[in-house]
């Protein structure tokens, strides 16, 4: 439904976090980039589109909300949640139950975004380049991510160590931030889908659908920005709530000691792996300009409500199930469940390098020993210029055509089962990730096909499996 920071749907030559640039650059220094005869989204101005996205746009807010009560309320078990709903009052339910806005979370929300705009601005930063977009533009972004990060956790740690806020801060006010969430994430798509006919950045980069409702989903404009640098995208796809991501997993963290007086080896497994990831995005943040996020999708609810709520909120319930309903693991378990999702992560990180060696050596390297095999795919861009790109069919892209989504999957079944199977709840993540990147080969598999004709049906036929060898 929404965007994950990490895996976007790529063609099997793209990676689930931003490549290094190596695209060929013109001579002022800035890469070159071609249009991709696949931009955009598809248009959605059938009904069964608008109730299908009018759905999502009404139905997930209100499921975060109640994952929330699951939590809070219900011993963790969203089955006892629901039957709950189904035998009250939803009305009387929600007045029982359901988070409340506050006065500080609302101050502390807003200073949040605050904090992150004024680092995302002034920081000194390298500056990267996306693709060049259909009408042309080859935008700059300021990729300073990783210094943001660390400027906010240093001085996160610094404020709880001197005693300036309990480090639990982010857990004790849970239910008044989600809300704040909530807010900003309809007001930034509500602002956005209004700029986007009001005052549009590049009014020629806009795509219409011819539906209302779906435009507001899936957004009209593909690079919004306020003056040069302040990128829609990037700042709220890749800074509030990413950089939030491993603060509210070390609230809990501490919240957890705070209850039960330890923390447990399953929560600090789940902190282990949620930092490898986000360290590792903000490091490869220039990767992420030349992603699907980026380069195809429009700005709308999907992106703007998706990185400023479902992340923050689904994306940590590991670490919110385990401060409340402590997961004590044997070692040789624990060892194990970290072990594999470390491993995970390194195919992960495997698998894109094995791809970013090809493009920047033209195909001319070694893969597990062996000569890299390519297929030279030909392909028309929107001008009608011939271009060539290289698909990958040896190491880990000669198994299956998305190996960086089988590393993703891996890295993210392993935080969940730190959780243990007590509830299905804190599974969610791994569920909604098997789901999207499922749905996203077969995207994936429909664009290339569209893009590069017979020599993807050529690459398909030696790479038979689309995820998982012998079975998918």
């Amino acid at each position: 439904m929404v965007l994950n920071p990490r895996p976007n749907a790529r063609a099997p030559a793209e990676s689930t976090l931003p490549p290094k640039n190596t695209d060929k650059k013109h001579d002022d220094g800035t890469p070159e980039a071609h249009v991709n005869p696949s931009w955009g989204r598809f248009n959605g101005d059938s009904w069964l589109s608008v109730i299908g996205v009018g759905a999502i746009m009404l139905l997930c807010p209100i499921l975060v909300i109640v994952v929330a009560i699951a939590l809070s309320d219900f011993n963790g078990s969203i089955t006892t949640t629901l039957l709950a709903i189904a035998t009250q009052n939803p009305i009387e339910f929600a007045k029982l139950y359901a988070p409340r806005p506050t006065i500080e979370a609302m101050l502390g929300y807003a200073a949040w975004l605050l904090f992150q705009t004024a680092l995302y601005l002034w920081v000194p930063s390298a500056t990267g380049y996306g693709q060049r977009t259909p009408a042309g533009h080859l935008l700059p972004y300021k990729v300073n991510g990783i210094h943001a990060w660390v400027i906010t956790h240093a001085l996160a740690a610094g404020a709880v160590y001197l005693g300036y806020i309990d480090g639990a801060l982010i857990a004790k006010h849970w239910g008044g931030l989600m809300v704040a969430m909530n807010v900003y994430g309809y007001f930034l798509t509500t602002i956005s889908y209004i700029k986007a006919h009001v005052d549009p950045t590049h009014p020629d980069d806009r795509k219409f659908s011819g539906s209302k409702v779906y435009d507001f989903y899936m957004g009209v404009e593909l690079n919004p920005r306020f003056g040069k640098w302040f990128d829609f995208k990037l700042f709220h796809n890749g800074r509030p709530g990413i950089v939030a991501w491993t603060l509210i997993d070390l609230s809990y963290a501490v919240w957890q000691f705070q209850l039960h007086g330890y923390v447990t080896n399953s929560m600090i497994i789940v902190n282990i792996l949620h930092a490898f990831y986000v360290v590792d995005f903000f490091i490869n943040e220039d990767w992420y300009l030349r992603t699907i996020d980026i380069c195809h999708d429009h700005y709308g609810f999907y992106l703007a409500w998706g990185s400023m709520v479902w992340l923050p909120t689904i994306y940590t319930l590991q670490a919110q199930y385990l401060a409340r309903y402590p997961v004590d693991l044997p070692t040789p378990t624990a060892i194990a469940i970290l072990g594999i999702g470390i491993s995970g992560y390194i195919m992960f990180r495997s698998v894109n390098h094995q791809k970013d060696i090809v493009r920047r050596t033209n195909g001319d390297c070694l893969i597990w020993g062996k000569k890299a095999e390519v297929i030279r795919a030909k392909y028309k861009t929107a001008d009608g210029k011939d271009h060539e790109s290289l698909l990958l069919c040896s190491g880990w892209w000669g198994l299956v055509r998305h190996a960086n989504y089988l590393g993703d999957l891996i890295l993210s079944y392993s935080v969940c089962a730190a959780c243990g199977f007590g509830h299905i709840l804190p599974w969610t993540y791994a569920i909604f990730m098997t789901i999207l990147l499922v749905q996203r080969c077969g995207r994936d598999d429909t664009r290339c096909t569209g893009k590069y004709g017979d020599d993807w049906k050529k690459y398909c036929s030696k790479v038979r499996w689309r995820l998982v060898p012998g079975i998918y």
